[in-house]
Formats: C-alpha cells, sequence, structure tokens
C-alpha cells in the first residue's frame, strides 16, 4: 500500500476470514485544535482480491482503524463507518471525528476504512498537486465556445492521466466491489452481522450492501441517502435545486445579521442576488489571497457550495465573502474551496477528485456529450442561477471513460433485510430530502425513515439531540422509530 501505511502484520490462513493484527498507526493528521485523539487507536490492513471474480488471484490492501469500545463487557460488536464521497477517507476521518460518537464507542468498536482506490488503499492516482491546482481553478462555467472547448479539452485530458497512472485499477472500484470488501471486513472483525453507519455515499455503499448480502445485515444507519435510481444527469439537477434552497437559508440567516455582519442585503433574496453577482464578477476579475493563489469564479462557487454543508460554517462563509466584497481578499472563501477539494495546507492534495471520479464512472454507463450539457444547460440555470450551470458542465465527468460502468452497484433493494434507518434532512444540499425517501422505498421491507427538518448535510452531525437519541435507541438497543418519525 502506497504512502502512510498502518502497520500492521497481516495473518489470512486458507479457508478461513482473514484474521487483523491491529498494530500501530501511523500517518495520521493531526487531530482538531483543542482536542486530542481518541485513546487506544489501532490501524490494520486487509488483504482483499483485486478482482472478487478471480478471489485467487493478486491482492490488494485495505487500511482499517479501530477505536476500541470503552465499555467491552456491554460490547455488541463493531460499528464500521463509511463517512462519504465516494472517494472520502474512512481512516482520516474517524481519527479525527471519533469524539463524535462516543455514545455509540460505548458499546461498539468504531472501525473506519478507506475503500478500494481511496487513500491508502491502492489509491487511484490521475494528476500531479499543480495540475490539481489548474484543475480547481479552471473555467468550469464557461460562456463562450472557446471556454466550453478549453474545458472539455481538461477533462478529457484528466480521463487520460488516470486511465495512464491507474487503469490496472480503474475495472475493480465500483460500488458492487467495495460492498463485498465489506463483507470481508465484517468477517474479518468477527461479526455475524454488519453493524454499518453509512453518510452520503455511505448510504449508497450500505445500501448495495444490503441488496447483495440481506442476511448479513445487522443494525445499519443510512444518513444523508442518495438515490441509486436516478441517473447522472437527474443527480446533478436535483442537487443543483437543493443547494440553490440551501443558499437562500444561508442568505436568510446572513440577513438577519444586520449591515455590519452581512452587508450584502436585508433579506434572503438580495443576499443570494449579491452572491450571484460577485461570483459572476470573479469571472472577470479572480480576487487576490494570501496564499497568491487566486480566488477564481469556479474555486469560489467551490467555496460556497462547500460551506453549506454545514450550518457551523456558516459564520465563516458570511466573513469570506464579506472580506471579498469589501476588502477584496479572497483567503477565506479559497480555503473553503480547499477543504472541499481534498487540498491540504502544504498543498498537497487527498486522492479524493481521482477516486471520486473512478467510482462514480465505475458505477454507471451515462457518458454525455458537450452537445449534451448544452441542451441541459437552461434546466440547470432555471434549477439554481447559481450553482447549475457549473453542474451540468460537471456532467462530462466520465466522458471517455476508459471503463464502461456496471450498474450493479446501483442495485439496493433488500425486502429481506433487518430493519434499516434512513435518515434524511429537509435542508440537505448535497442529498436532497426527496432521495431519503427514495432510498427508503427502493430497499423495501422494514426500511424506516425518520426525517429531520434541519440545515445543512445529513442528520445525526448537526447534533440534533432529537436525532441523535433516535439512532442511539436503535444502534445500541434495535428500537425502530415508528413510521413517519420527525424531529426539529
Amino acid at each position: 500500500m502506497a504512502g502512510d501505511t498502518p502497520s500492521a502484520a497481516i495473518d489470512t490462513p486458507s479457508g478461513a476470514a482473514p484474521r487483523l493484527t491491529w498494530g500501530r498507526c501511523t500517518g495520521l493528521p493531526s487531530p482538531p485544535p483543542k482536542s486530542k485523539p481518541p485513546r487506544g487507536l489501532r490501524c490494520a490492513a486487509l488483504p482483499v482480491p483485486l478482482d472478487h471474480a478471480r478471489p485467487s488471484g493478486e491482492k490488494i490492501e485495505l487500511a482499517l482503524i479501530k477505536v476500541p469500545a470503552t465499555d467491552p463487557r456491554r460490547r455488541i460488536g463493531s460499528l464500521v463507518f463509511n463517512f462519504g464521497g465516494p472517494g472520502g477517507e474512512g481512516v482520516d476521518t474517524l481519527a479525527q471525528s471519533a469524539g463524535q460518537y462516543a455514545d455509540l464507542r460505548a458499546r461498539y468498536d468504531l472501525i473506519g476504512f478507506d475503500p478500494r482506490g481511496v487513500g491508502r488503499s491502492s489509491p487511484v492516482a490521475c494528476v500531479d498537486d499543480r495540475r490539481m491546482d489548474a484543475i480547481a481553478a479552471m473555467d468550469d462555467s464557461p460562456d463562450t465556445a472557446a471556454e466550453e472547448r478549453a474545458y472539455a479539452a481538461g477533462r478529457a485530458d484528466y480521463v487520460r492521466q488516470c486511465e495512464a497512472r491507474s487503469g490496472r485499477l480503474l475495472p475493480h472500484v465500483g460500488t458492487a466491489d467495495a460492498a463485498r470488501d465489506l463483507d470481508m471486513v465484517r468477517a474479518a472483525v468477527g461479526d455475524e452481522r454488519l453493524h454499518y453507519f453509512g453518510i452520503s455515499y455511505g448510504t449508497w455503499l450500505g445500501g448495495n450492501y444490503a441488496h447483495q448480502f440481506p442476511a448479513r445485515v445487522g443494525r445499519a444507519v443510512l444518513d444523508g441517502a442518495v438515490d441509486t435510481r436516478l441517473g447522472r444527469a437527474d443527480l446533478a439537477l436535483q442537487q443543483a435545486a437543493a443547494f440553490q434552497r440551501a443558499l437562500g437559508g444561508f442568505g436568510a440567516a446572513c440577513a438577519r445579521l444586520g449591515k455590519k455582519g452581512c452587508p450584502l442585503g436585508t433579506d434572503g433574496p438580495s443576499v443570494v442576488a449579491s452572491i450571484g453577482r460577485f461570483l459572476d464578477g470573479l469571472d472577470r476579475a479572480p480576487l487576490r489571497t494570501s496564499s497568491g493563489r487566486r480566488l477564481t469564479q469556479s474555486l469560489g462557487t467551490t467555496g460556497v457550495a462547500g460551506a453549506l454543508y454545514s450550518r457551523d460554517a456558516w459564520p465563516y462563509l458570511a466573513q469570506g465573502l464579506v472580506d471579498a466584497v469589501k476588502r477584496r481578499d479572497g483567503s477565506l472563501l479559497l480555503m473553503l474551496a480547499d477543504v472541499q477539494n481534498g487540498r491540504r495546507q502544504d498543498g498537497t492534495y487527498s486522492n479524493l477528485s481521482a477516486a471520486n471520479t473512478a467510482i462514480t464512472c465505475a458505477d454507471g454507463a451515462d457518458r454525455p456529450s458537450v452537445s449534451d450539457v448544452r441542451r441541459l444547460l437552461p434546466r440547470f440555470r432555471g434549477a439554481s442561477p447559481i450553482f447549475g450551470t457549473s453542474l451540468a458542465w460537471g456532467l462530462l465527468q466520465c466522458t471517455g471513460w476508459p471503463v464502461k460502468g456496471d450498474p450493479a452497484g446501483r442495485e439496493v433493494s433488500a425486502p429481506s433485510a433487518a430493519p434499516i434507518l434512513v435518515v434524511g434532512n429537509t435542508g440537505d444540499p448535497a442529498t436532497p430530502y426527496a432521495w431519503a425517501s427514495a432510498l427508503t422505498e427502493a430497499l423495501g421491507g422494514r426500511a424506516t425513515l425518520l426525517t429531520l427538518r434541519g440545515e445543512g448535510h445529513g442528520s445525526y452531525d448537526t447534533g440534533d439531540p432529537c436525532v441523535r437519541e433516535a439512532v442511539h435507541a436503535y444502534l445500541l438497543r434495535g428500537a425502530v422509530p415508528a413510521a413517519g418519525a420527525t424531529c426539529g
């Protein structure tokens, strides 16, 4: 495994589930300010087949991390997390966020892992850090034919480099393969059933696991659900509308701060209109930042969108907009964009972009053309004047991808599985609330929907006490909320 691999010995006796030897973790990121890493962190590597159709063939390794249960005498088992993406790193994320799950940690070992192709688990690689800077700043809302050609050429070059650097991996990083890996994780930690907490894309992975292994589903929470039955264009179109709605919520909250705290407008619509004019202006005149890099329109739009994922980030967005509009300083908005793009403070990138592209393209056969995007642009702009154009052009992500795509990863029907708890947030910008209802229906059987009337991506991590109580009751005691249960 490349990079800072968790140190662990591997013991995989023939004909049995692999046994993990947990060892010291290395290369973990520093904990957030004023917090300490949880005690007892241990890491391991799990060998899995590169091609599950050839289980005795070439192996790759998955990086795992464990935060041991604090009340081992009452331990239920392991709770495996996927925090989203696709392409999000589970090892680093759990190391930094385990404190948010202290109530669950009492009776579960918390397990994070980097899915195949992600982070420390045989990562997909496409371009170097300097090229990623250029791609992140590239005009993703072209206004002229020349700009359209430049954007399409940039996407095509990215695809070619992914194939050149990672062609061997690309056919094997889809969700169906990751779900089979998840079952090997379950066996390796010694659980008969998988107890699982999936967020955002993690709901897609968890749903596909339930489809493939319904009898092995334990207690599973799917928070911030994805409707896997939608094609790429419909997913992006509905996401555009959801981000626009979330921006309206931010605009209203910003306006309530008054002119000093939010000199962008006196009500939500006027704040949103000001943000739109500001971002349009970046197309003509990018802003300076303290790093020496420029805040382009695409980076500014990414920074605004990234801050909508959590209400906790709204004050930073408000201050970043004030800095940009009043002081012509784009530093804070650029920081928000860098977080969203997986750019670290030292200028290096995680492989979030590469893994996201590879997994997305492995899970579907949609390959829109430039003419398709042009045809769809009016609908996208109607759904979101702020985000619609860039999301429409983002449909070229898989155009020219060298792997056909396997729709098996989109299957989530699991009518015979144990009760699954789906959680949806009505103000979610990234996974619109309608997707939670759709996933609950698609799972079938005893899947139950819990609704939060709130803001932000996902529900549990908003800290809403009603949601937390319901999730804890389910995961710790097996108590499923009543049909139609609502929080907020």
